[in-house]
């Protein structure tokens, strides 16, 4: 039977889409309180959805007790072990109806176990805002023709397809985009750009950063020229460091690093949380060159993603260190936790932190020559930050110092050394016979390039130099004669360390 209540849902939600235009959407939390948006969205969870009926009911918490914000952040936790595990799938819909979602995504998670998500057309729509913001202020893609080249790997993973409908949704706006789903099929990728790459005024590649950087080394190898594509990113899944911008940027010929790439916060478990604007990566690059206000803003010695979000679409908090989060999907979330290491700041907060470090983030746009006609150039929205960290079990302990991937890949990006390498290396704390503990790196070569004491050495020191720069523990706590790293040089694609096909981690317990 033809349910008419979905038809009406997706007139009414795509209708919405359509003609609301983004800086409405974007300006929607200054008038309508988050904290009361939360509060409503758990009710309506309470009242429709079974597996949230019983988790409350476990806890013996009446939904009628809960009545005021402060009421809400009571509320206990809830995650993939205590709550969506825990419950038939259909349960943790609205209303016990798989039927009602018409998509199902899988997430694998650290255990590998697949986990379902179910989400409906209007929770795509949704997220469609956080590319808009991209594409938009960022790439200008409603005034040039833009060939979106999905680079995510397709399948029932999320990336790929949440990634080609959320553009596909674009095109129906009225954008000048034009999708093609090559998946992480490096050839094809490369023939697509060759192929239709001059038919656009810009090609955008959508994809993980180290995939993304793979395609682009590949396709320079075969003197591909990228920069006559006008080549603009868009990248999730993994932080990187803005001296990998520098450097990726440069090989595809952009020119504006603030508005020619930007990264999603996303899962599987609720689509886009947030994304990255001009606006934040151009604090991203002052705070990267200025590492000991990045520590004070963060925290730790280490530059996290960050990105700007709409607290009305997800609406976070800070726990002990970690993110929460709440929002509507086909599986409604409420407060719920992701595990991530991070934190919030206002607009108004990073604008007073950032002014007390005598720099002027709004100002500086404006001077980078794009939009400068502008009062106000274009991805300067007030919308609120949240910084996101690796996963803290990716670092290793020296010395009581807690060394971070993201520390030793500034290392082999600099000048130089960066054409050497591909970027991947495993770092681990090892002894030697005398059982003194060293730090080890084994650094993966680029293909054509061979290994030999010079360029071990200066690689060494290139880590050895922005350890020092970036992280106080390692330079306070580590002794001088231990500070050295022991570089190992090893060819692309080492089986033990590099084996292709197979997700790389950047680091190794002792």
């Amino acid at each position: 039977m033809i349910r008419k209540e979905q038809t009406q849902q997706v007139s009414a939600a795509f209708q919405e889409f359509l003609t609301t235009p983004l800086e409405i959407r974007l300006q929607r939390h200054r008038q309508v309180s988050p904290e009361v948006a939360a509060l409503d969205l758990f009710h309506s969870v309470a009242n429709t959805v079974p597996a949230y009926q019983a988790f409350l009911k476990e806890h013996s918490i009446e939904p009628v007790s809960i009545q005021t914000f402060e009421d809400f952040q009571k509320l206990p936790l809830i995650n993939k072990q205590n709550y969506h595990s825990r419950h038939p799938i259909a349960d943790l819909c609205r209303n016990g109806k798989l039927e009602d979602c018409d998509m199902i995504a899988v997430s694998s998670g650290s255990t590998g176990s697949p986990t379902f998500w179910p989400r409906f057309l209007s929770d795509e729509l949704q997220i469609t805002t956080r590319f808009e913001q991209i594409f938009y202020d960022s790439f200008a893609a409603q005034n040039q023709s833009t060939l979106a080249v999905i680079c995510f790997s397709l399948g029932t993973w999320v990336g790929g397809i949440y990634t080609a409908n959320c553009c596909r949704y674009l095109a129906s706006k009225g954008y000048p985009i034009t999708v093609i789903t090559p998946g992480s099929n490096k050839e094809e990728i490369l023939r697509v750009v060759e192929k239709l790459g001059d038919a656009f005024e810009q090609v955008v590649l959508l994809g993980y950063p180290p995939f993304l950087k793979d395609v682009i080394d590949t396709g320079i190898a075969r003197g591909l020229e990228w920069q006559q594509y006008r080549i603009k990113l868009v990248m999730a899944g993994e932080v990187f460091s803005e001296e990998w911008r520098s450097l990726v940027g440069a090989r595809v010929g952009s020119n504006h690093p603030c508005h020619d790439s930007a990264s999603l916060y996303g899962t599987a478990d609720a689509g886009v949380l947030g994304n990255e604007t001009p606006l934040s990566i151009c604090i991203r690059r002052f705070l990267a060159e200025h590492p000991e206000a990045a520590r004070t803003l963060f925290g730790e010695s280490r530059l996290p993603t960050l990105v700007q979000y709409d607290p009305l679409s997800r609406f976070f908090e800070v726990q002990d260190g970690t993110l929460l989060f709440s929002g509507d999907n086909g599986i409604p979330l409420v407060r719920y936790h992701i595990s991530d290491n991070g934190g919030l700041i206002s607009y108004q907060e990073m604008l007073q932190f950032l002014g007390e470090w005598n720099f002027d983030p709004v100002a500086e746009l404006q001077c980078l020559g794009v939009n400068c006609q502008d009062s106000l150039p274009k991805g300067i929205h007030p919308l609120p930050f949240v910084y996101v960290f690796g996963r803290s079990d990716f670092t290793v302990s020296y010395f009581g110092a807690n060394i971070y991937p993201e520390n030793v890949t500034v290392g082999l990006e600099q000048p130089e050394i960066r054409e050497w390498v591909t970027g991947k290396f495993v770092l681990q704390v090892k002894e030697d016979v005398e059982q003194n503990r060293f730090l080890s790196v084994v650094v993966e070569l680029a293909p054509t390039v061979a290994g030999d004491e010079p360029k071990r050495k200066a690689i060494a020191a290139s880590i050895l130099s922005q350890l020092l720069r970036l992280n106080s523990e390692f330079a306070n706590y580590v002794p001088a004669e231990y500070q050295l790293p022991q570089v190992e040089l090893a060819p692309t694609g080492d089986p033990e360390y590099f084996p292709i096909g197979v997700k790389h981690r950047y680091t190794r317990k002792g």
